[in-house]
């Protein structure tokens, strides 16, 4: 495979641009995993509606770099992406992915809310199409949640286990200053799906520095592979 890569520098616009943009991307190629695998049709259709919608706004906000897209996605290494830990790790059970579509989902919902009316021409344009999707991830992953947390001994056993496993991963979804707002939206529904949230404690960190799991080099090669094998090629 050829040793490909983007040089890239990141100026404060840059690296939130790609902050979200990674998050979106990587997150959108999780969800695309589930095709042919999701519990029903409606639900493989819907989580993959979902990726879809995410891959389009990364790619909106790739554009608004100002930078090739397809080089930002195709052509960096690990290191240079700056999403959240949470969104790269693998799919685990159903649970687990619906959990973590709805903690994300969360974050980004307050984002985009706020950047409709963001200084930034580009965000805010992005942000008024993103924010009515990412409303729909949240009550769709929502109301998957409390099925499961309330459904059966099992079902409620796995997101809960979902639930401590993912949570000290999720103070790289927000700002701190933004932590309470967060807890404040994810709270009442955890609480309807008869889910205990961990005290926040320790964190892991590291993502929004390029400081990632094996897991992401795992996914890029399985996304890069083509790019990389043939610089160059257009199809």
């Amino acid at each position: 495979m050829a040793t490909t890569s983007i040089a890239l520098d990141e100026s404060p616009r840059i690296r939130t641009l790609l902050t979200l943009a990674d998050d979106a991307l990587i997150l959108g190629h999780r969800l695309s995993e589930w095709t042919g695998h999701a519990p029903t049709l409606e639900e493989e259709l819907a989580l993959a509606n979902i990726a879809l919608d995410l891959i389009g706004q990364a790619r909106a906000l790739y554009q608004a770099t100002g930078i090739d897209e397809d080089a930002l996605a195709y052509l960096r290494d690990p290191h240079q992406f700056r999403n959240a830990l949470a969104v790269e790790l693998p799919n685990g059970d159903f649970a687990f992915t619906i959990v973590r579509l709805f903690l994300v989902s969360a974050a980004s919902d307050a984002f985009w809310r706020g950047a409709v009316g963001a200084d930034d021409p580009d965000i805010a344009a992005i942000a008024g199409k993103a924010e009515k999707e990412t409303a729909y991830h949240v009550r769709h992953a929502a109301d998957w949640l409390v099925r499961l947390g309330d459904g059966t001994a099992e079902s409620h056993r796995r997101a809960q286990s979902a639930l401590d496993a993912l949570w000290p991963y999720t103070g790289e979804l927000t700002a701190s200053a933004d932590r309470p707002a967060w807890l404040h939206a994810v709270g009442p529904v955890l609480q309807r799906a008869t889910l205990t949230p961990p005290a926040d404690g320790w964190m892991q960190s590291g993502g929004r520095q390029g400081r990632h799991t094996e897991h992401l080099g795992h996914l890029l090669a399985e996304m890069q592979v083509l790019p990389r094998t043939y610089p160059g090629a257009t199809w």
